[in-house]
């Protein structure tokens, strides 16, 4: 049994999930995530790193509401308008870019559109086929589809995954520039710790199936001021922290 509501004006995500299981072929629960607590502030981007099959992207669709087969809790931010990009970018392919993202904001001011399409240089692309994009164009489509209703809350599923370094790179910084302009709460999932180190207020890091926190890592540096040697640093103490870490329960986390 699960329980998601608001929690109140202040844009505060707060997970509890106790247990997630999935039935087995053989008619047996089969663990995905278990005793999962943590909390994240309006205008914080926390990233969930981990590896394979631990249950990131369940978390997800959870804290989403797509998957309410779960125990515990999750508190969403009060007005509850949440984006969502999936790991596919899961365009309409009979609609041009403009009318997919139009389809999730019919009433989305045309200025603001037309920034958000200029930002994420999508702006000569408007009248074109999800067929005749490349993936980095198409995931750029997607982004936009979960920003242009203006969001309380971003979730982000592996947005830059198979993607060159150099894309990857320039997509990110246009992230952190649109959310850090609307004040939004961001959770991204990725299997790249450097990414999540450079994208990041939060780390946290779980464990394999079933999921849990291991190690959460609190990145007080703002983005535009980490220097490679910051980055340097940050992942060594990521390395030794998951060296010492221990299997903490949900009782004994506090948000």
């Amino acid at each position: 049994m699960s329980d998601a509501h608001p929690v109140g004006d202040s844009g505060r995500l707060e997970v509890r999930i106790i247990r997630k299981a999935f039935a087995a072929v053989s008619g047996e629960r089969a663990d995905v995530l278990r005793d999962v607590t943590f909390c994240l502030d309006r205008g914080l981007i926390g990233v969930l790193v981990g590896p394979s099959g631990c249950g990131k992207t369940t978390m997800l669709r959870i804290i989403a509401g797509l998957d309410s087969d779960y125990q515990g809790t999750v508190q969403r931010p009060a007005a509850g308008r949440l984006g969502m990009v999936f790991q596919e970018p899961r365009l309409l392919p009979w609609r041009t870019v403009e009318e997919n993202v139009r389809l999730v904001a019919p009433s989305a001011d045309p200025a603001k559109l037309a920034t958000l399409f200029q930002v994420l240089e999508l702006a000569h692309h408007r009248a074109h086929y999800p067929g005749e994009l490349s993936l980095g164009l198409a995931r750029r489509v997607a982004l936009a589809r979960a920003l242009a209703i203006t969001p309380d809350i971003l979730l982000l599923d592996e947005p830059f995954v198979s993607l060159d370094e150099a894309l990857a790179a320039r997509l990110r910084e246009e992230l952190v520039s649109l959310v850090d302009n609307r004040t939004l709460t961001t959770l991204m999932v990725t299997h790249d710790v450097e990414e999540a180190v450079r994208l990041a207020d939060r780390v946290l890091l779980l464990s394999a199936r079933p999921g849990r926190i291991l190690v959460e890592v609190p990145i007080p540096t703002p983005r535009s001021a980490r220097t490679e040697g910051d980055i340097a640093s940050i992942k060594a103490e990521i390395a030794r922290q998951l060296g010492g870490a221990v299997a903490t329960t949900s009782t004994e986390r506090q948000c």
